[in-house]
C-alpha cells in the first residue's frame, strides 16, 4: 500500500515521504497512530505544498539562527544532574535537555539538529557545545553541576 508519512518513522522514512509498505503495517499501525495516510492524488498534491512550505520555513529558521550566532557564543548554560563524588553522572545529558536549557536560560530557540554533540555528556564540569548552521558555527559553554544523590 502506498502511504504518505506524516512524521519521521524509524526504518521506514522521513516526514512527507511517499513509501510502499505492507497493507497490514499501514492499516494496523501507521494510519491508526497518525504516522501516515493513504497516498491519494489529492493527498499527494497537499503533501507537495506542505513539503515546500516546510523547506521554506526551515531555510528561514537557518538564516535567522545564522544571524544570531553571536548571542549563542556568549551563552553560558548551567544544568544540575545527580552524580557521584568522582563527577560521573547517573544519567547522561542529551541534545534535547541542552535545547530546553538554552530556551529557558538564554531565551534562544535552537533546533536540535543544529547542535553538534557527538555523544551524550556523562561528566560534571564545563563543556564546549558547538552550534553549526550551514558553514557558520559558534560555541557556548555548558556547565554541568553534580548533585549527590
Amino acid at each position: 500500500m502506498k502511504v504518505i508519512l506524516l512524521k519521521n518513522v524509524p526504518k521506514v522514512g522521513q516526514k512527507y515521504d511517499i513509501k510502499n509498505v505492507s497493507d497490514g503495517y499501514a492499516l494496523n499501525f501507521l494510519i491508526p497512530h497518525k504516522l501516515a495516510e493513504v497516498a491519494t492524488a489529492n493527498a499527494t498534491k497537499k503533501v507537495e505544498q506542505l513539503k515546500s512550505a516546510d523547506s521554506q520555513n526551515k531555510k528561514l529558521q537557518e538564516e535567522l539562527l545564522a544571524k544570531n550566532l553571536e548571542g549563542v557564543a556568549v551563552a553560558r548554560i548551567e544544568l544540575s544532574e545527580k552524580g557521584n563524588e568522582q563527577g560521573h553522572l547517573f544519567s547522561s545529558i542529551h541534545v534535547d535537555a541542552i535545547v530546553k536549557a538554552l530556551k529557558d536560560q538564554a531565551h534562544l530557540d535552537i533546533n536540535p539538529e543544529f547542535i553538534d554533540l557527538s555523544r551524550p555528556i556523562k561528566n560534571t564540569g564545563e563543556h564546549k557545545i558547538t552550534v553549526k548552521v550551514g558553514d557558520k558555527s559558534a560555541q557556548f559553554t555548558l556547565v554541568v553541576n553534580g548533585v549527590e544523590a
